[in-house]
């Protein structure tokens, strides 16, 4: 854990979880639920912000509702694990929108993406556009079926 962690109190780690939960909460909902005043709660986010604990604020979109209906998880092993090479290939992954995360990760694979997408000839485009360009020894792609659980608040309180 970082640092920072240690010197939030109770009311740092309730803000969190709130926030995790609902970030649309207003300064006077949040200063409520806290038990603080509105100016010592956004002194609390100012503070919280400025230590990179806050992260920006999103809406969570559905990305059925706008016809990405296929979720891959894609699987990356190539030979080169030079940090020049590393540094490019993210990169060049971060010029494909559809990918919604890149995890460089242990064990068997190098590399684990995220592909958020619409149905298999969209995957397929995805897919093309990765490998194009750049070696890579091994690329597979794991389909799901079902999201069962994504996007849980972390446990603040740990």
């Amino acid at each position: 854990m970082i640092e920072m962690v240690g010197k939030m109190d109770n009311i740092d780690r309730k803000l969190l979880d709130l926030l995790q939960r609902d970030g649309s909460l207003s300064q006077r909902d949040l200063a409520e639920r806290v038990g603080l005043s509105q100016n010592a709660l956004w002194r609390r986010l100012k503070r919280l912000d400025e230590q990179g604990i806050l992260k920006g604020t999103r809406m969570k979109i559905d990305p059925a509702a706008l016809g990405l209906d296929l979720t891959v998880f894609v699987m990356v092993r190539t030979r080169n694990h030079s940090m020049e090479w590393a540094e490019g290939f993210a990169k060049h992954v971060a010029r494909i929108p559809q990918v919604a995360e890149m995890h460089r990760i242990g064990g068997d694979w190098d590399y684990m993406l995220k592909i958020v997408t619409t149905g298999m000839s969209g995957y397929d485009a995805v897919y093309r556009r990765l490998t194009t360009g750049y070696e890579l020894d091994t690329v597979t792609g794991y389909f799901s079926m079902e999201t069962m659980l994504e996007d849980r608040p972390l446990d603040v309180f740990g």
